[in-house]
């Protein structure tokens, strides 16, 4: 079986050595600078945090890598897309105005930011899927796509979709349109448990598109499948487990077209990716909060296959012991070590890996290489 390397360094600091000298260090190891990066537009594919979630990646991160492609004469640029629902980052304005709120900014970064599909989320190119089975072509951002070359630096953590958020995660949803999210997410749509629902409305504060109204004498959540568009917002949104998929495919789906959207926006055109497992929250960084870590921080991950680099991050992340203090005190671990099933028991991790391999995307067999 072939496997692909994967670098790795964990978050300890000698005196005088910082963690950006060791990502530095990590990805020259893992070969970035074999990257033609010759006056070459380079987006760097960061996710800015919703404003309230204080889990995203720093911006020291994404300067270090920034600082190295400019040094190997490439140009830089930060980019993400619009998103579905509702919040701080739905159009071009308020998204920057979030990212720059949580520190990101040519002075902290070294490199501009650039919403990938533009203003209001419309701004994308039909881009063809080879090997696509659910999407034959893909919906990405036009700036994401005008980029001659793609580095992903993901925060590695939870997700009540997909089970976890990686380079997959970062790179297939967060590149594609807001049309292009809508297609990925239009297979499933959720459903209420009356006799869960609070009829607290919370859930309707996160629905974009007026999909959630209230009924009956105690008000409680129903769902309009007419305008819904799956985006699974609700389900994150709902304390009281009221909200779920009805279909235990959807998610299966979900997964397989990310990977798909991936494979749309790397081929053709160089690629490297750089994942740090640290703040492992149970759910999105889009979440305007975060939970406590799951586990103790692990380190930081390099590779050219953003399929064995999130096989690499998952693996250690279930290999470290669970922090007594976070939500896996809260549930039925009824998956042995499984961190993220077991919080988010409905998804499958596996699925978006095995589908990703499956259409040449990467491997999920890797060779470990410490630095």
């Amino acid at each position: 079986m072939e496997k692909s390397n994967v670098y790795f360094t964990d978050m300890r600091c000698d005196v005088g050595t910082s963690l950006l000298d060791k990502l530095a260090k990590l990805i020259d190891r893992a070969g970035i600078a074999n990257i033609d990066f010759n006056n070459k537009f380079t987006a760097l594919k960061v996710h800015f945090g919703e404003p309230g979630n204080l889990s995203f990646l720093r911006p020291n991160f994404a300067k270090t890598v920034a600082d190295r492609v400019i040094a190997l004469g490439g140009k830089p640029f930060l980019t993400d897309c619009n998103t579905l629902y509702v919040g701080r980052r739905k159009d071009a304005l308020e998204h920057i105005a979030a990212a720059q709120e949580n520190g990101f900014s040519p002075l902290s970064t070294s490199c501009q930011i650039i919403i990938g599909d533009g203003l209001k989320g419309t701004d994308d190119v039909e881009v063809p899927v080879s090997g696509g089975v659910y999407c034959k072509t893909a919906r990405i951002g036009q700036a994401v796509m005008d980029a001659d070359i793609v580095i992903s630096i993901s925060h590695f953590k939870g997700h009540e979709q997909v089970g976890f958020g990686g380079a997959l995660k970062n790179i297939g949803m967060g590149c594609g349109s807001r049309a292009g999210k809508m297609q990925m997410h239009n297979e499933g749509k959720p459903t209420v448990n009356a006799k869960r629902c609070k009829a607290c409305r919370v859930c309707a504060k996160y629905c974009a598109h007026g999909a959630i109204a209230f009924s009956g004498e105690e008000g409680r959540a129903v769902i309009d499948e007419g305008k819904c568009v799956g985006c699974g917002r609700c389900i994150g949104a709902c304390n009281f487990g009221a909200i779920s998929n009805r279909s235990g495919t959807s998610y299966e789906i979900l997964d397989c077209k990310i990977a798909e959207y991936t494979k749309a926006v790397l081929d053709g055109r160089p690629h490297f990716h750089v994942s740090v497992v640290n703040q492992v929250s149970p759910y999105c960084d889009c979440h305007a909060e975060n939970d406590a870590a799951i586990v103790p921080d692990i380190g930081m991950f390099a590779s050219f296959d953003p399929v064995a680099i999130d096989a690499a991050c998952i693996d250690a992340v279930n290999a470290a012991p669970a922090i007594k203090t976070s939500i896996l005190s809260d549930v039925e671990c009824d998956h042995g070590c499984d961190h993220f099933t077991n919080i988010h028991p409905a998804t499958d991790w596996r699925v978006a890996l095995d589908h990703a391999e499956k259409i040449g995307l990467g491997h999920r067999a890797y060779e470990l290489i410490e630095i």
